[in-house]
């Protein structure tokens, strides 16, 4: 019988490579042995006050992550509910600080709104975060300060190129009032320069 090497690689059917030590999948697979059962709810919360130390994560967001290192769901969800009655997991955090961030990228409310939906957060604190917190954003100036960082004051030549720049502006999320009035103030700065000459 041959000797085993300690470390060893092992390509599944899809090419991936996970690199192995006497059998124990260690890169490139769950970092905890599926059937582990010394998993404790203190390494999860370890392992998630790591992320959170990162950035603020939604509850579903903590929940895909750590399900990829612990094989135990019912646990983590104990541990994410910990987190939320301890104050150190806030749906309501996690939404402010990511509209702020996509606010800070150019983003329109519909995607904002789309995201924010997939990453777990329910509609209120949705409605709440868009809505209620920022009545101050003015999507249209927004949208116009998106429009003029891409195509500057360049006119728009023909219905081709005017499709393209709309379907920029949709892509980020702006909705078709918004859009509508980049484009006509976008014309209307155009107009007003060429009447300098």
């Amino acid at each position: 019988m041959a000797a085993m090497r300690p470390f060893f690689m092992v390509r599944d059917i899809y090419g991936a490579s996970t690199i192995c030590f006497y059998g124990i999948a260690i890169l490139g697979a769950s970092m905890i042995d599926a059937e582990n059962p010394a998993v404790t709810p203190a390494q999860i919360r370890m392992a998630a006050m790591n992320l959170l130390s990162l950035r603020e994560h939604s509850a579903k967001e903590l929940q895909v992550k750590l399900a990829k290192k612990f094989a135990s769901p019912e646990l983590i969800t104990s541990v994410i509910n910990k987190l939320q009655q301890d104050n150190l997991q806030s749906d309501d955090r996690f939404s402010e600080a990511f509209v702020n961030m996509r606010l800070r990228q150019g983003k329109g409310a519909l995607v904002i709104r789309m995201e924010l939906k997939e990453k777990g957060i329910s509609a209120d604190l949705i409605d709440k975060h868009i809505g209620g917190n920022h009545d101050n954003v003015d999507w249209n100036q927004l949208a116009l300060k998106a429009y003029e960082k891409k195509f500057g004051k360049a006119p728009i030549g023909d219905l081709k190129e005017k499709a393209r720049r709309i379907r920029f502006l949709t892509a980020r999320g702006f909705s078709t009032t918004n859009i509508q009035y980049a484009l006509k103030r976008t014309n209307e700065r155009f107009d007003e320069d060429e009447d300098d000459f």
